[in-house]
């Protein structure tokens, strides 16, 4: 039985009228309209081209899902994606991501995640828009997402993320928050999860606070179960075949990963969670740094849910960070036109996306998958929010120049030769090890009691989640018919 809880963010019933009643208000006068799931979901019309979808207007929440075109001011039939050639992957298997780089204002999936755990607190009267602030964790991109939302539900938005992370995020940040103390920088990189919920803790001492945390906001969790999991469903139809093998996803926040729990229970497809090898939490109970930027780490996410998760993956960021200029050089794409590889979607491929295509690549030799096995998975962001690690790595790796040795070095080692040792299947023993690892952040650091922690193991919790979506919704229709707002 699940508890309703507002640190799960689980609340389905209006908790302050008077908080609703302002917001409604509010939403009224701003004429912002809310999207339901069912509708990110299954979205049944384009929002105006001529609505940018760079900009804070309330109508780009209706294009916060995976069907906007390559333009993204029109709606795609399929979701739009990269179909990895087998000259770049050596496998006959079909390796297909659906491309984050689609979604508006911050071009990440992780605006989907940041509406889905703000949405149910406004029109449950548990976030005052006029008065609180949205205090967004992350490691770049859901903090980007949070503030983007915040903004365009006229709330005040903090994102607290590592110091280290690319300057592309910080350049976002600096053209869309108001004051320049709504971006917290913590210590650390990609794997500074804890400095980051230390932060937390220190802002929650102010009730006027609200922690919107992405690791434990099952909101996230729900979002990526209906939206991700529907949309990953309709990638599979369009490539006609009957098989689908898996479901790969860098574990981050494991919000991603619900959309494989979803095609799991609808195709019996296997889950696989990637990781870096320089910090193999899940798959060594290892620790450390890395720069596969959107995979924090070090921890097991509340929301990931373990027993439900078949594989292990794990990928060096030497790789990652080789290959980004191996797809986004002259050189680079040269080389690989050289071997009939046209490299024109590579570029929307990000860190953590390069990591799921060889995650998925390592999916298919592992369990020797061929012609009519589909690996699903996604691409988180694209290169653009890289351009300056792409800099750094050339001068830090590659001081003479990156040219046509150097990337052919490149394809031999990272592609053309891969390494695929760095995988386990878990099986019941590594299932329940990876689970109770998540016991000394949630418990014994982050205070979460027992008894809800350990009711995660049973997949029947899992199972009762579901209906909050639909109460969710219900709530939403409500609420904006309160508020009068139409939606053009």
């Amino acid at each position: 039985m699940i508890r309703e809880t507002s640190l799960f963010g689980l609340i389905d019933e209006v908790r302050d009228q008077a908080v609703l009643e302002r917001a409604v208000k509010r939403f009224a006068d701003q004429e912002i309209r809310l999207p339901t799931f069912a509708e990110l979901a299954e979205p049944a019309s384009a929002v105006s081209g001529e609505v940018d979808p760079d900009s804070p207007d309330p109508r780009n929440l209706f294009r916060v899902h995976w069907y906007n075109d390559h333009t993204r001011r029109s709606l795609a039939e399929v979701p739009d994606h990269f179909v990895a050639p087998g000259e770049l992957t050596g496998t006959d298997a079909n390796l297909v991501f659906a491309l984050g780089n689609r979604f508006p204002m911050i071009r990440a999936h992780k605006v989907m995640a940041a509406y889905a755990c703000l949405a149910p607190r406004i029109v449950t009267g548990t976030f005052d828009p006029s008065d609180d602030r949205a205090i967004w964790p992350s490691t770049g991109n859901y903090a980007r997402g949070g503030v983007a939302i915040s903004r365009i539900m006229d709330s005040r938005g903090v994102a607290v993320l590592p110091e280290g992370m690319s300057r592309e995020r910080f350049d976002w940040l600096d053209r869309w928050i108001v004051d320049p103390g709504d971006v917290i920088r913590t210590p650390g990189t990609e794997s500074n999860v804890k400095e980051i919920y230390d932060m937390c803790a220190r802002l929650a001492r102010d009730p006027h606070n609200v922690i919107l945390n992405q690791f434990s906001e099952f909101g996230n969790h729900l979002a990526h179960f209906q939206i991700t999991g529907s949309a990953m469903e309709h990638l599979f139809a369009a490539t006609g075949e009957k098989r689908l093998a898996a479901f790969v996803a860098a574990s981050g926040s494991a919000g991603t990963l619900g959309a494989g729990d979803y095609l799991k229970e609808v195709f019996g497809s296997r889950i696989v969670a990637v990781e870096a090898l320089e910090c193999p939490t899940m798959l060594y109970n290892g620790y450390g740094e890395h720069n596969i930027q959107g995979i924090g780490d070090k921890h097991i996410p509340l929301i990931h849910n373990a027993s439900n998760t078949d594989d292990v993956a794990a990928v060096t960021d030497r790789a990652t960070d080789h290959l980004l200029l191996l797809f986004n050089t002259e050189s680079g794409q040269e080389f690989l036109r050289g071997r009939g590889i046209d490299p024109s979607g590579l570029g929307d491929l990000g860190l953590s996306s390069i990591a799921n295509l060889l995650a998925a690549i390592q999916v298919a030799k592992h369990h020797r998958l061929g012609q009519g096995d589909v690996i699903v998975s996604v691409a988180t962001d694209g290169a653009e929010m890289y351009r300056s690690e792409i800099d750094r790595i050339r001068q830090r790796d590659f001081p003479e120049g990156f040219g046509a040795r150097q990337a052919e070095a490149t394809f031999n080692e990272f592609l053309a030769e891969a390494r695929t040792g760095d995988y386990l299947e878990l099986g019941d023993a590594g299932r329940r090890r990876i689970f109770n690892l998540g016991y000394y952040t949630w418990v014994e650091q982050q205070g979460v009691p027992f008894e809800d922690f350990e009711a995660r193991r049973d997949q029947t919790w899992w199972q009762e989640l579901r209906p909050f979506l639909a109460r969710w919704d219900a709530l939403i229709a409500e609420f904006n018919e309160r508020t009068g707002v139409s939606h053009d």
